[in-house]
């Protein structure tokens, strides 16, 4: 990254960590934006440069993700099939530790369940990311699949991965490490697409 792209960054991650801390200390609802754009020692105006929204904070990486799953249906090889490619984009979807794992994953987690606003932006994320796959994977694979196909294997797919992170965040036996949620989350999306691939992939 050039020098300008570091500094950018640096200072989304300085929103994201500063959001964290006020929403945990003081709360959701008291938190504004002026709170966690002082906290990260930059102007409100700036902070929407950045963020369109304090929920936005709380998906950093939501946008990555999807970009690198529709990456994996891109440089599909010959002798992949659907099923094949979403599993695929799995080993290329960054692990950011505190996003997925860290108190940034079990604050969402919480923030979810409780306001409202969070909830409704959780969910529009996860369909607008399920539509976008579903159409990419329809189009990749027209002579496989129809739409009502692509979007059943995707929602097989982020459906697996949400239950998971729902199960590992919740329980007592959380875990820790971006390593182990990758095998748990490579665990559950084998089960979940298992009847979709090919014999001895």
């Amino acid at each position: 990254m050039s020098l300008r792209d570091r500094k950018r960054a640096r200072t989304r991650q300085a929103l994201v960590d500063a959001a964290t801390d006020l929403f945990e200390r003081q709360g959701y609802d008291r938190t504004t934006v002026a709170d966690i754009a002082a906290a990260a020692e930059i102007g409100t105006r700036t902070f929407f440069s950045y963020f369109a929204s304090k929920e936005e904070l709380l998906f950093p990486e939501a946008d990555t993700r999807v970009q690198a799953v529709i990456a994996a249906i891109d440089s599909r090889t010959p002798d992949e099939g659907p099923a094949e490619v979403l599993l695929r984009a799995l080993s290329t979807v960054p692990d950011t530790g505190d996003d997925m794992v860290g108190p940034l994953a079990a604050l969402r987690l919480e923030l979810t369940r409780t306001v409202p606003a969070v909830r409704g932006r959780a969910l529009q994320i996860q369909l607008d990311a399920q539509q976008e796959i579903a159409r990419r994977l329809a189009e990749a694979f027209a002579d496989r699949l129809d739409l009502v196909q692509a979007a059943a294997l995707t929602g097989a797919f982020i459906g697996a991965i949400t239950g998971v992170l729902q199960v590992l965040l919740e329980g007592p036996d959380r875990i820790t490490t971006p390593a182990d949620l990758h095998a748990a989350v490579r665990t559950a999306t084998d089960t979940a697409l298992a009847p979709w691939l090919r014999p001895g992939a």
